[in-house]
């Protein structure tokens, strides 16, 4: 059975009563009167949907958009394909923010488990779906429309959200929380972790920060492991993807859209940013990083403490910050040691050193 998805959605809406809610120019707008129905990105997007481009760097994915309508900024508005209506604006995030808002207004605040207290104050819904043989343990707190498979601990104190699927022999330990997700079998989870909360999205402006609803979620292939403290955030737009087999250490930061490949190797306190790929049996050291929107290709490694900024191509190994080929980081490491010595011993001889 298909997921009902954990957000409403409203609309749909007239093209030129949205662009002018969300500030777009109207004059260019050939039919007005045209239904948008959702929100999609650019490699997503349909004829009744409204996507976005605020990055060069996804120019190409703007060519081959079949999106019925694109918020633009001026400069590459002639670039929009021509089965595709431009809504042009100085600030096309922050436009795509706001119509994200006026279609999915209950993303804007959190929710968890969804359901008010009862007077018998138990905290499994009645509506959750509890397969025979699953254990949900003292304090653990079950939302409205949940599924939990058979064989399956859920921890004291540990909450599984609204509509949130949990297949059948995983954990959930205790404190846990668990929103916006699909999670496998055989998945273990650590105390603490946090599944499913908002991606780290803002439209930044001179007059503030607009908050950009995030309404994907998180998938958590079958026999992951995810260690203690961990977070793992939903998606913006596309899911959060963990794939089969892969183990995460504690204290790891994984943003929204991220996908990891199957079987990866995360080690404590890796911090990857928001829409990074990793391709399969990547493994990144303890303390190492990745900005946003860059790919790490199939089999590659990264040193710990090293922070990728660019691509990584299949089976690298790479060190240091920025992160390059280990080699090369590691000559540069023993170039600089020996000039420090030399430094040091010119110092020895002629006094200066004291």
């Amino acid at each position: 059975m298909e997921h009902p998805g954990f957000f409403e959605r409203c609309g749909p809406f007239e093209i030129g009563e949205l662009a002018r809610r969300i500030g777009g120019e109207t004059d260019g707008i050939a039919q007005p009167s045209r239904l948008v129905r959702d929100v999609r990105p650019l490699d997503m997007a349909g004829p009744a949907d409204l996507t976005f481009i605020d990055n060069r760097k996804y120019i190409d994915g703007l060519a081959m958009t079949r999106a019925g309508f694109c918020l633009v900024a001026p400069a590459l508005a002639e670039r929009v394909p021509k089965a595709t209506q431009p809504i042009v604006m100085r600030a096309p995030y922050q436009g795509f923010a706001a119509a994200l808002q006026i279609f999915y207004p209950d993303a804007m605040m959190p929710k968890a488990a969804y359901f008010p207290a009862t007077a018998s104050g138990t905290t499994v819904h009645p509506s959750a779906r509890i397969e025979d043989g699953a254990i949900i343990e003292p304090g653990a707190v079950v939302g409205r429309e949940a599924q939990v498979g058979a064989g399956t601990t859920i921890a004291a104190g540990a909450v599984i959200g609204y509509r949130v699927a949990i297949g059948r022999g995983s954990y959930v330990g205790p404190g846990a929380s668990v929103t916006h997700a699909l999670v496998g079998d055989r998945v273990i989870i650590h105390a603490g972790v946090r599944i499913g909360q908002d991606g780290f999205g803002f439209a930044l402006g001179p007059q503030g920060h607009m908050k950009v609803p995030q309404i994907g979620r998180v998938i958590v292939q079958d026999n992951v492991e995810i260690g203690a403290g961990t977070t793992i955030d939903r998606g913006s737009l596309k899911d959060t993807v963990i794939g089969e087999g892969s183990k995460i250490d504690n204290l790891v930061q994984i943003g929204h859209n991220v996908v990891l490949g199957r079987h990866c190797v995360i080690v404590a306190q890796v911090g990857i940013s928001g829409s990074t790929e990793l391709g399969d049996f990547v493994v990144m050291g303890g303390h190492s990083g990745a900005v946003g929107h860059v790919r790490i290709g199939a089999g590659a490694q990264i040193a710990g403490m090293a922070h990728v900024k660019n691509d990584v191509p299949p089976g690298a190994r790479m060190g240091g910050t920025p992160a390059r080929p280990f080699r090369e980081w590691a000559r540069e490491v023993a170039a600089l040691r020996r000039l420090t010595r030399s430094a040091s011993g010119r110092k020895s001889d002629d006094g200066t050193d004291g």
